[in-house]
This record gives structure tokens, C-alpha cells and sequence, in this order.
């Protein structure tokens, strides 16, 4: 019987299994159906589909590139011990690898390109990894800088926890320079900078911000007239604390980050600018499930 590209859909819908694994099953039972759902099922790849809709706020991040490109994926698994395993992080690094190299626009157009080393998509290799592993795999979301002339440095810290890109723009990419974008890149990691710069914060974020100042200065009994000279010294602090290029550095604190580029940029003799960062924290915004044990446990031996 020939297999066509709706029956493999067909059966794609209904099990969740890649495609290819799908086009071999109906191959497999001479285009029965059900026999194919079958098939999928004794090979396990069918529960993918069931497995996709649980909560994975676990996982990694992983960077991948160097030099004037890199990128920075995050894939979450249900748990930090499948974010462990081998398997997983070999599909994290992977698919990092084709987001630094053909630059997909979106989580979609990522799972639609070749997978290394395979004759499936990034899409499939997800889907096969949730069935062979047994947890809920999503790839979360992804960033990618390229800049030319320039340099993007990556950190990854607590082995996936927190990970981070920066883009200078300079045509001076020395060792300095290099070193400099590492330090940034694990700078922002420890510090959590908001906002590159403070003509990036909403005006809406300032107002409130100056809002709350200015409660808080009258509860306290500052006298009307002043308040709002309190709130220019107050908000300036604010914006030290969220804005990356005033904030001051985490390897030499008496030094903001604009001074610290300033200061290398005249030692080389050439100009070198932050252009933009991104840092991503496993789990972020995301609702963790909350784990009874001893519940799962007495509702398996029943």
C-alpha cells in the first residue's frame, strides 16, 4: 500500500511520534492505522504526545559560538536529573549549535531545520527525546548575536543555571577586548542588569519608581519643597541598580561598567560600545510543579 503524506500526518496527530518514526510504522503495517498506533506504542514513541503537556520548568542553558557570533538556548525537562543526562544535553548543545548557524527566527522555524547528524528535524529529535526519556521536553526560547566588526561573549554559570550573551561593536578585537566582553558576560550574570542603558527604562517603570519615592519621602516628614530634589538624588541610585552600563563593576566595584569600556577603549586606541546583552535564568517565570513524594508513590501501588 502506498504511504502518503496524509496518513503519516494523520498519524502524527494522533500519537504525537516524528514523522519519520510515523512514515515507518505505517511502512511497517502496511498503512493500517491502528496497527501503527500500535506499532508506536510498543516502541514508546506514542507517549511523547501524552508527555508534552506537563509542566518542565528544569533543564539547561547552553551557549555555543564565539568570536563576532553566539548563541544561547534554553530546553527544559520536567527535572534536574534528566537535566543531567547525557542524552539531553548532547540535544541542548546540539540544537545550540544550529541556532548559532542558521539563525532560525522563532522556536518554530528552529524545529523545522535538519538536525545534526540525522535525517529528522530539530522538531523530531525533540519528540523522540521525550519518548526515550520520559519526561516532558521543551525548547523554551533562544537568542542569537552576530556582529561584525565586533565580539560576543558568552557565560553559562552553575552548569546551566544562569546564561548569558554580550555584542560589543569595535573594530579592535584584541585579546583585551575579548576578555573584557568574558568579564561582562559574567557580570551580568551575578549583578541581573534590567536595562542596558536608562534611556531604555519605560517611562512608565520611572514614574512609578518616583511615585513610591515620594510616598515613602512624605510618610517619613520631608518637607514638600525638598522631595522632589530627594527623588533626583533616589532615582539616579535606581538607575545604578537596573541599568548594565551604570552599574558598578562586580570585579572592581569602584568602577562603573561605562567607565571600565571607556578606560579600555582609550588604552587600544579605539572606540568600543555595548551594544545590547540578554540573560536567561532556568525556569524564569515559569510555574514550577510542586513534588509530593510520598502521594506519587501511594497512588503508584494502588
Amino acid at each position: 500500500m502506498k504511504i502518503t503524506a496524509a496518513m503519516v500526518a494523520e498519524l502524527r496527530a494522533k500519537t504525537g511520534a516524528g514523522m519519520m518514526d510515523c512514515k515507518k510504522a505505517l511502512n511497517e503495517t502496511d498503512g493500517d492505522m491502528e496497527a501503527a498506533i500500535d506499532f508506536l506504542r510498543k516502541k514508546g514513541l506514542s507517549a511523547a504526545a501524552k508527555k508534552s503537556g506537563r509542566v518542565a520548568a528544569e533543564g539547561i542553558i547552553v551557549a555555543a559560538g564565539e568570536g563576532s557570533k553566539g548563541a544561547l538556548v534554553e530546553i527544559n525537562s520536567e527535572t534536574d536529573f534528566v537535566a543531567k543526562n547525557e542524552n539531553f544535553q548532547k540535544f541542548a548543545a546540539d540544537t545550540s549549535e544550529v541556532v548559532l548557524n542558521s539563525a532560525p527566527t522563532d522556536i518554530e522555524a528552529l524545529k523545522a531545520l535538519p538536525y545534526p547528524g540525522a535525517s529528522h528535524t530539530v522538531g523530531e529529535e525533540q519528540i523522540q527525546q521525550i519518548a526515550t526519556i520520559g519526561e516532558n521536553i521543551n525548547i523554551r526560547r533562544m537568542a542569537r548575536f552576530e556582529i561584525s566588526p565586533g565580539v560576543v561573549a558568552s557565560y553559562v554559570h552553575a552548569g546551566g543555571k544562569i546564561g548569558v550573551l554580550v555584542e560589543f561593536s569595535t573594530s579592535n578585537q584584541n585579546e583585551g577586548v575579548i576578555t573584557l566582553a568574558r568579564q561582562l558576560a559574567m557580570h551580568v550574570a551575578a549583578a541581573n542588569p534590567q536595562y542596558l542603558s536608562r534611556d531604555q527604562v519605560p517611562a512608565e517603570v520611572v514614574e512609578k519608581e518616583k511615585e513610591i519615592m515620594r510616598v515613602k519621602a512624605r510618610e517619613s516628614g520631608k518637607p514638600e519643597q525638598i522631595i522632589e530634589k530627594i527623588i533626583e538624588g533616589q532615582i539616579n541610585k535606581y538607575y545604578g541598580e537596573i541599568c548594565l552600563l551604570e552599574q558598578a563593576f562586580v570585579m572592581d566595584p569602584d568602577l562603573k561598567i561605562q567607565k571600565v569600556i571607556d578606560n579600555l577603549a582609550k588604552e587600544t586606541g579605539s572606540e568600543i560600545r555595548l551594544n545590547r546583552f540578554v540573560r536567561f535564568q532556568l525556569g524564569e517565570g515559569l510555574e514550577k510543579k510542586a513534588d509530593d513524594f510520598a502521594s506519587e508513590v501511594a497512588a503508584m501501588s494502588k
